[in-house]
């Protein structure tokens, strides 16, 4: 007889839960380690804390700047639960795209001007251009690693059954 029968229900739902939160975040920091081989964002990821754990910065950057689309999608898959595919398919669209565009703007400009300015100087080349061009560059390669298979389930979900 086992004292707590709903524990291994609850902690599978912990557990799956868990994976749907933080999967796609490691998945991303996989597909995106490429851009580590430059050593100006070596000392960006290095540049933020915990500074003695740069694993845990970037692996703490990569799965929090995945949450907002994992969120968005979520919260759009529970409020088109019972419409249409079209539907369904425009709304990931339109949380899909202004995050994109969000994250290749955004992530530039905190990057090379607001952390400078909170005393996180991390580019020794003073934030040339060519700096700027490989933020933008990594930022959008970041929103493209979430941006197209969402892309993907909209156009799959648009289908006509």
């Amino acid at each position: 007889m086992v004292p707590f029968p709903m524990l291994g229900q609850e902690l599978t739902g912990v557990v799956v839960l868990s994976l749907l939160a933080f999967a796609p975040g490691v998945v991303a920091a996989v597909l995106w380690s490429p851009f580590l081989l430059s050593a100006r964002l070596r000392s960006l990821v290095r540049a933020l804390p915990p500074r003695r754990f740069p694993l845990v910065a970037y692996l703490g950057v990569m799965v929090g700047g995945s949450a907002p689309y994992v969120v968005g999608f979520v919260v759009t898959l529970s409020r088109t639960a019972d419409a249409s595919g079209a539907v369904i398919a425009n709304a990931i669209l339109n949380v899909t795209v202004p995050l994109s565009v969000g994250y290749v703007v955004g992530i530039p400009m905190l990057a090379g001007l607001v952390l400078p300015r909170i005393g996180l100087d991390w580019d020794a080349t003073g934030y040339r251009p060519g700096t700027w061009a490989l933020l933008v560059i990594a930022s959008a390669w970041y929103a493209a690693l979430f941006a197209v298979p969402l892309f993907l389930v909209a156009l799959i979900v648009a289908l006509p059954t």
